[in-house]
């Protein structure tokens, strides 16, 4: 068991912490740089590792990538990705903005490798995190234990871990091996047998339940799906260039400067251009496979509208939902073998920003405008979140549209609070 200190540590390999470490090393401040370190639990950087599906592809244009907003020159950008690995005349040639999520996720990668100061380290799963105190109390930094005893400790604490997963509780008695929410569906459902039949059901109306109730079909080939949603049915992404304007990253400081019920008002509004919808092509895609089994006469899957799951158990070696129709009332049992869950992610803070909160007594978690936690002035310590700060930073926060303008936002934050810390010290 090993102690390691650095300045800045950076809590996940994703986006969010992919592009913090891009503006450190293009800000000039190579000491910083050189001091930060990335932990990330897995042996490589993937996005959105369980649903590197073969036909997904990126909601949000490559031009939002971790660096190009902010910095057009920079080497990290998508398209130099590209010309590095020789695809770039054949991706102009396809006329799209939005490159298969699989390209996205070799992006990550390769900006990971190719960084020069700041430091990754794989295979080091946090197992708690926790503050170190002065001894009059004050927070001057964190400590985080890994999974194997080792500890990194830590002047400022960047979490970027994306949320939690949401299990609705009517399928958290389940057995393990009966559901699959879609944050495991890859690395789970390559461990079904193909060989048998098996009665699919997918929970949910929004991209990743359709993507799963998609690509079941193959990755199980003897299956039968079928899709349960509570909602009218599937539908695309409310949008349009003028709503889409709100997920400039110069709209963030309107919407962070806007009263508290305002900001509810507006993410009530918008909250289908991101939830509860899918990509037009791909909803065109889904219908078109149903229908092309409607005209064959072999109709394997099925989706229901407007049915909610009241209860789900197993019984007798089957998986039972009751159901029930929201337009009639009325209630019946599906029974199957396999529940898969494409229900989205708690929209609370994760877990462990939420333990870490109670440690040093704060009840309600909110960042100031560069994504920091207010500890109080005289904390030494800092605790930057990315990818949580919808109500205070807008609908785009989740997501790549402002990724290299908050990246700045907070190594301009960590490099003042250095430069008055220099200040006061002298």
């Amino acid at each position: 068991m090993t102690n390691h200190e650095v300045e800045v540590l950076a809590i996940g390999a994703g986006p969010s912490n992919l592009a913090l470490a891009v503006a450190l090393e293009e800000s000039g401040s190579t000491g910083l740089a050189n001091n930060t370190l990335i932990l990330e639990q897995y042996p490589d950087v993937k996005w959105q590792r369980n649903l590197l599906l073969p036909f997904a592809r990126s909601q949000v244009s490559f031009v939002k990538d971790l660096v190009t907003l902010r910095n057009p020159q920079s080497r990290f950008s998508f398209l130099s990705f590209l010309h590095a690995k020789g695809r770039l005349d054949e991706f102009v040639n396809l006329g799209t903005f939005n490159p298969f999520r699989r390209e996205l996720s070799e992006y990550l990668q390769w900006v990971a490798n190719n960084l020069d100061h700041v430091g990754i380290r794989y295979n080091a799963k946090g197992q708690s995190v926790a503050p170190r105190r002065a001894d009059d109390g004050t927070v001057i930094g964190w400590r985080v234990t890994l999974t194997n005893g080792d500890t990194v400790d830590t002047r400022d604490l960047v979490v970027g871990t994306g949320r939690d997963a949401n299990v609705p509780k009517e399928f958290a008695h389940l057995p393990a091996d009966r559901v699959i929410h879609s944050t495991q569906y890859s690395t789970r459902i390559a461990q079904y047998p193909i060989d048998r039949p098996v009665r699919v059901v997918v929970i949910g109306a929004a991209q990743s339940a359709a993507e799963m109730f998609m690509a079941v079909h193959k990755d199980l080939p003897l299956s039968q799906p079928t899709l349960i949603h509570r909602s009218i049915g599937l539908q695309n992404y409310q949008t349009s260039k003028f709503v889409n304007e709100l997920f400039f990253p110069s709209f963030v400081n309107e919407f962070h400067d806007s009263p508290a019920e305002s900001r509810k008002q507006i993410l009530e509004e918008i909250r289908l251009t991101n939830y509860a919808g899918l990509a037009a092509p791909f909803l065109d895609e889904t219908y078109s496979m149903l229908y092309e089994q409607k005209l064959s006469g072999s109709q394997r899957s099925a989706v229901r509208s407007m049915t909610e799951v009241l209860e789900a158990r197993e019984e007798d070696g089957e998986v039972v939902l009751e159901l029930r129709d929201r337009r009639t009332g009325k209630t019946d049992t599906v029974r199957c073998d396999l529940v898969l869950l494409g229900t989205g992610y708690d929209q609370r803070m994760p877990a462990m920003v939420r333990h870490l909160a109670g440690q040093v007594g704060i009840e309600d978690i909110a960042v100031n405008r560069r994504y920091r936690v207010d500890l109080g002035e005289s904390t030494r310590a800092g605790l930057y979140l990315q990818g949580f700060n919808e109500a205070t930073h807008g609908i785009s926060d989740s997501l790549l549209s402002v990724l290299a303008h908050r990246s700045h936002e907070i190594t301009t934050d960590l490099l003042d609070r250095r430069t008055v810390s220099a200040e006061r010290s002298l």
